[in-house]
Parts: C-alpha cells; structure tokens; sequence
C-alpha cells in the first residue's frame, strides 16, 4: 500500500446501515482537513474553531448553497490526533445517504477516498504508534470475546512491543561487541564469551515464550468449530439449546428432525466457539434428509472438535460404531447424554477414545462439565501466567520464529569455536526479525499486506 501524505484523505469511518444508525462519522485527515471542513460547515454563533473542540452548524454543498445535514464537527489538530495530522470528524445524522453526501462534498473539495487502513498506517508511519499497535487496532476491532479485546488493548497499549524491543535491544548490543572485537581486536580486552552464551539464552527463552502464545492467540481471534454428531434422536439438539440456553433447534422425540446444520455461537473462557447441530447420521430414502446427512459429514470434517453424542438408553449401538468409524481421526469428546433416564457408567466405548462427558442435555445437566472438557482440548500448557495478555498473530509468530533460528544458529556457532564474522551473520538475521515484529525494520509488501486486512475508515 502506498500513501502520499501530503494528500488529505476522508472515509467514512462508522458503519452504515440504513434506518439503523443514529450517527454517521465521516472523517478528513491531511494538510487540507481544516479547510475543506471551513468550506462545508457553518458554525452560527461565536464558536471558536480550536482543536479538540466540537463545534455544531450545519454542512452545505459550496457550488449550491444547498443544507445536506445538521451535524456536529470535531476538530483534532496535528501532532494531538490519530495519525499525528489535521483531523476534521463530520458526526452527521446515521443512515446512508447523508453520510455518502457528505463524503462525496469532501472528495469534490479536493480529499481522496482513503484506502482500507490508510488512517492507521498514516499513524504508524508518523511514528504515533508501532506496527504492533496497528495490528492490535484491527483485532480490536474485529475482537470477538470480551478476552479477545483485553487482549487486542494490551498489544495497543505496547504490552507486545516492549519486551520485543527489549531483546532486539539486547541483540544489537551483542553484535555491537562482536563487530568492535573484529573492527579493533587488539585494542579491546578479550570478548565474554560466557556472558554472551548467558545473554542469547535469555534472549532465546523469551522468544520461545512468546512464540507459545501462537496458539491462544489464533484462537482468540478466529475461535473454535465445534460439530455436534451422531445417530438421529440421541439429543444433539437439546444439547445445543442447553449449551446456548436458547431454543435454536427444533426438539422432538422424531428421530430426523434435524434436516441441516443449526449454528450456534457461545463463548467459553474468552474463546468464541461456532456450534454446529447437525443431522442425525443414517441411511435414509428421504432426498431433504439425505442432503443434511451429507452436509453432517461435512460439517465433521470441517469441524476443529467433534461432540459425538450417543444414547444412554440404548448404549453402543452398531450404528454409533458406523458413525464412530467415519469421525474418529477427527479431534473428539464422547457425549454420552440422556443419562438421567439410564446408567451409563456401564457403557461400553471403544479404548481410543480418551475424553467422556456426562449430559442429560433435556434437564441442563453436564453442560459445566462439557466446557471443562472443551477447555483441556485447547488448552497447550505453554502459556505461562506472564503472557496471559499477550496473543500474537500469525505473521509475529512467523517472522519470531525466524529470528528463534537465528538465535539458536548463534549458538552453534560459538559452540564451533567459529570465528566472529560468521556470529553477526545470524545475529543480524535475530535483530531484522525482531524489528519487523514491530516495524522498526519492515518492507512496503508487508505493509500491504497488513494494512489491505483493515476496513476502510481505520
């Protein structure tokens, strides 16, 4: 993504739906904000336009003279404002059509439409914020547990940044000893060896601790598919209604009720987990019926965890032992439900499967002990209790990772007795690594590729 900042940009910067939305914010940023904004707003009265003041009138077409809206205007003058520039806030009347005058008048008057992130990238370049803060901006917004925003405000907050700065620190100052015992080794005393052995350890254990939070962090955002399988009338709906405490899915004592997949999303301990009903799995001549078990079938596959449900009444049956055969490479939690009608402790299961739940879904029982059971499926052990709010992503996990490599091929390298030139090779890939974590060191393409994800107007 390129962006020239000597042009004033504008977006529409709230979502917009018709006869939903009481306000529309439109939003300038550049050299021209105050301007354009002068020449679309009048402000009656004595009000003074001083920044971070909001001022009220009304916004008219210049050409025409015509009111396209009573609106409010907010006034946050550079460097105190989000990208560190002039920034002018239109808050019109929500809905569409006034919003979309309003940003068509500032285009007329000489702004240009933004692109997805251009605010958030005009921060980041102008220094306001890292490449780190930026991204915790998109997974704010995007946040979709309570969890997953804490922790999206920690990293805005540079709770990531800092101990990331921190070892490149480290890492820099290392290479710096390196590099002056080959620049002018016979004027500096001895390198300490053992205490750079001591420091790449450090460095490394930290590295490794952060990569740890990989996992929780893909989880936070994107959250866990579960798929609730198994014969027709074993109760996999009144499951879902019990875990979502709703009546999402039709319950009846006719085996088939189900025809498609029912979804359902909860959170669980800050983890979002989509919940898929799907039909009873059998041979069936009904056409409707038959598609929904197929779709089942898919839905399992697709699934990041199975629920299979089964009867205690009726036990193990030979139809559970099909379904089991088609769904048991798959991650997987045995539900035996209904058990307020039968024994199940007596129940006989193939050795395979590890994990077993205890519901009668039809009386809300069991349901504490199934999200138990789902937590220890996800939980890694590897976060420890300093990281709880810190979740990287997918990209600070890969480039983390290269610079763990490095890091770890600087200490085979000292162990090899090699000689110093072949140290700053690895421990300049540690310290690249390290800043493209947090942008002191990152390409154009990256840019593009993390701003490109924004929506337009952040």
């Amino acid at each position: 993504m390129s962006t020239t900042q000597g042009e004033t940009i504008v977006a529409i910067a709230t979502a917009i739906v018709a006869q939903q939305g009481s306000i529309g914010v439109v939003r300038l940023s550049g050299v021209k904000a105050i301007a354009i904004a002068k020449q679309l707003f009048s402000a009656p009265g004595k009000q003074t336009w001083d920044s971070h003041r909001i001022l009220y009138g009304y916004i008219r077409d210049p050409q025409t003279g015509k009111t396209v809206d009573e609106a409010l205007l907010l006034l946050m003058l550079a460097p105190r404002s989000y990208t560190k520039e002039d920034i002018v806030e239109f808050h019109c009347h929500g809905g569409i059509i006034p919003v979309q005058e309003v940003l068509q008048l500032c285009i007329q008057q000489g702004a240009r439409l933004a692109q997805p992130g251009e605010f958030t990238l005009r921060a980041f370049l102008n220094g306001r914020i890292d490449l780190t803060q930026a991204e915790s901006v998109a997974e704010l917004v995007s946040a979709q547990s309570t969890t997953a925003s804490q922790v999206a405000l920690a990293g805005l907050q540079g709770k990531l940044a800092q101990p990331i700065r921190e070892l490149r620190s480290t890492c820099l100052d290392i290479l710096a000893e390196v590099e002056a015992r080959i620049d002018f080794e016979d004027d500096l005393p001895p390198l300490g060896t053992n205490l750079i052995r001591l420091q790449l350890k450090e460095v490394l254990e930290q590295v490794t601790q952060i990569i740890a939070t990989a996992e929780r962090g893909e989880l936070l955002r994107t959250g866990l598919k579960v798929a609730i399988v198994g014969r027709p009338n074993v109760g996999k709906s009144s499951l879902l209604n019990a875990w979502s405490r709703s009546d999402r899915a039709i319950v009846t004592d006719l085996p088939g009720t189900t025809r498609d997949v029912i979804e359902s999303t909860l959170v669980v301990e800050g983890i979002p987990i989509q919940v898929l009903d799907t039909a009873g799995i059998r041979d069936t001549a009904d056409k409707v019926e038959k598609i929904g078990v197929e779709r089942s079938r898919k839905a399992a596959e697709s699934a990041d965890l199975v629920l299979f449900t089964i009867d205690a009444q009726a036990g193990w049956t030979e139809e559970d032992g099909i379904i089991y055969a088609q769904v048991k490479h798959r991650p997987l939690i045995l539900i035996i439900n209904k058990t307020d009608l039968a024994v199940a402790e007596t129940i006989e299961y193939p050795s395979a499967i590890a994990q077993k739940v205890m519901t009668a879904a039809a009386i809300n029982q069991g349901i504490d002990q199934l999200e138990t059971a789902i937590l220890n499926f996800v939980k890694t052990g590897k976060v420890t209790s300093a990281n709880l709010d810190i979740a990287i992503n997918q990209r600070q996990a890969a480039t983390l990772t290269r610079a763990k490599i490095s890091l770890t091929q600087v200490q085979e390298t000292i162990n090899h007795n090699l000689p110093l030139d072949f140290w700053t090779i690895d421990l300049r890939g540690a310290v690249q690594a390290l800043g493209e974590v947090t942008g002191e060191e990152v390409t154009e393409s990256v840019l593009d590729r993390i701003f490109s994800r924004f929506c337009i107007g952040k």
